[in-house]
């Protein structure tokens, strides 16, 4: 079932076409994988669904109902969590401080519009510290975490809400091989819980072993979308996107390891 429809969404800077009537959809319950060459529009689309950008024309919908245009926080407010390719953290506060910050912000947007006590805030921190691995580091500041450590962060913060769904931008990027492993079974344990993701990655091995579907954006538009081998093996996206066949790739790095 698709949570979150894209339909011809366009989006233009000057005379760059970022999204050029670009539709696709993310399903309920999956870990979505988004992918495409840089300069795609993966970024942008992303901006779009979660209302840092505005269409110049399209819908976005959100379990059937339109979310067009909304602010980020009624966006947020919706269930839709994200992180970004840069981390967004407060680097001169420590690793808890910085959950409780979530914390507050989160407890403003639940259904009843209330913010947690204190008490709750100090549980639902720990809970999300442990789920994630960084407990151990929670009175160290921010500022002094590894990239990919300060990326864990990041994805606790937005965890603390609950949402729906989770967009993570590029979490591979800059983060270490245990460190990864690490997040890709957190990911998995959370989409057990019924948490939906929809990922944009560069690292093909990343995505194609973590997501259950896959939709694939060439020059502001999606060209592809479906279970991993199904994408691997279409003519458009070895054109489009790899420029060669991915069994190639696959048995170059076999001969390497």
């Amino acid at each position: 079932m698709s949570l979150i429809e894209v339909q011809d969404i366009a989006k233009a800077y000057g005379g760059i076409r970022a999204l050029d009537g670009c539709t696709m959809t993310f399903e309920s319950g999956k870990i979505n994988g988004l992918i495409g060459p840089n300069g795609s529009g993966k970024t942008t689309l992303f901006n779009v669904v979660t209302g840092y950008e505005r269409p110049d024309r399209g819908q976005v919908a959100v379990n059937g109902e339109g979310i067009t245009g909304l602010s980020p926080d009624k966006v947020f407010g919706r269930g839709l969590g994200r992180t970004f390719q840069l981390t967004r953290i407060f680097p001169r506060m420590t690793v808890v401080e910085n959950l409780h910050v979530a914390a507050q912000r989160a407890g403003g947007f639940r259904s009843e519009l209330s913010r947690w006590s204190s008490t709750e805030e100090r549980s639902k921190s720990k809970e999300v510290l442990d789920f994630v691995g960084l407990t151990r580091l929670a009175a160290e500041l921010a500022g002094n975490l590894s990239y990919g450590q300060q990326k864990l962060l990041e994805f606790a913060g937005i965890m603390i809400a609950e949402p729906q769904v989770i967009l993570l931008d590029e979490p591979a990027g800059g983060v270490n091989p245990t460190l990864l492993t690490h997040l890709a079974t957190r990911i998995q344990a959370l989409n057990g819980q019924g948490t939906t993701f929809v990922v944009v990655e560069h690292d093909m091995e990343f995505v194609m072993g973590l997501c259950h579907r896959v939709c694939v954006m060439h020059q502001g538009r999606a060209i592809c979308a479906g279970d991993p081998e199904t994408v691997r093996a279409d003519p458009m996206v070895l054109e489009a996107y790899l420029g060669t066949d991915m069994r190639e790739i696959d048995d170059a790095e076999a001969e390497v390891v």
